[in-house]
């Protein structure tokens, strides 16, 4: 009886000694960093420009190369974080490839996002909008070249935008087909001056190049009104043309949507050879798709 007593003190000892274990007084302090920032005058945009770019872990061979995803409002407090984690995930589920990410900040979207416009009421709530044509230069004649010469590019890119980014990303693909190899619009704002950009779609199509069709991933919440509107004039305007995909999510809304189908939209931009099982779910849909 006595050898149970103590027996059971010594187990009672055990889990008191557990329940206030103290601390440790001292820890090995690592700092973690998951990229590098870069800062320098834009000629294009006249004033100082941040631009964020994350590394994935096998970059330390010095023998390979990668692909580059540039993210527009890829600031640190806007979508560079979400982009990161996601596309380290996907590749370590080998659902998409290892890509340097480039987030490109963003400091007035309504004036960095957006082209011209003569609306009056635009210009009375939004007086400086209208200047996506001189940020699209940043990007093709600033931060593309300081990337290709400061990093080991393998010469495959995508661009992604969600929102005002979303539309700017479709403004990009319209105009300046040729400047990346993939672009990826979410939920896009086509609603943006009376639709002006999706009215103009099919025109600008129509002169395009015939052979010139980058890839193009298309998606929007259950958004309604002059944003699914705007998002179906541009779908019309691609009837005939290749390599594109459209996915409407209407069970997502405008600010779930991006986070929520990040790791689809990077499996489609940056494609592996890997195949992977049909019970994972990795697969590509496209209600529509040239």
């Amino acid at each position: 009886m006595a050898h149970r007593f103590a027996l059971a003190l010594a187990l009672v000892a055990g889990c008191s000694s557990n329940a206030i274990a103290a601390p440790p007084a001292k820890t090995d302090v690592k700092l973690v960093s998951i990229g590098e920032s870069h800062s320098f005058v834009s000629d294009a945009l006249g004033e100082e420009r941040t631009i964020n770019v994350y590394l994935p872990p096998n970059y330390s061979d010095p023998n390979r190369k990668f692909p580059v995803l540039y993210v527009v409002d890829g600031g640190l407090d806007q979508d560079f974080m979400h982009v990161v984690g996601t596309s380290h995930l996907g590749a370590i589920w080998a659902r998409s490839q290892e890509v340097i990410v480039v987030g490109i900040a963003t400091k007035d979207r309504r004036k960095e996002l957006t082209a011209p416009t003569g609306n009056p009421e635009l210009l009375k709530e939004f007086p400086q909008a209208g200047y996506s044509g001189f940020f699209l230069k940043h990007l093709a004649e600033e931060v593309k070249p300081f990337i290709a010469r400061s990093f080991r590019v393998n010469g495959q890119d995508a661009i992604i935008g969600e929102s005002l980014a979303g539309m700017f990303v479709v403004e990009a693909y319209l105009r300046q087909p040729d400047l990346f190899d993939a672009y990826a619009a979410i939920s896009p704002s086509l609603w943006w001056d009376d639709q002006r950009l999706a009215k103009q779609a099919e025109g600008l199509m129509k002169i395009r190049k015939k052979g010139t069709d980058p890839r193009l991933y298309l998606s929007i919440a259950n958004e309604g009104g002059d944003m699914q509107h705007g998002m179906d004039r541009v779908v019309r305007a691609l009837h005939g043309r290749k390599n594109w995909c459209y996915t409407p999510r209407k069970a997502m809304r405008h600010d779930t949507i991006y986070h929520q189908s990040m790791a689809l939209v990077l499996q489609y931009l940056f494609p592996t050879d890997t195949p992977v099982a049909p019970e994972s779910g990795f697969k590509i849909r496209c209600d529509k798709k040239g």
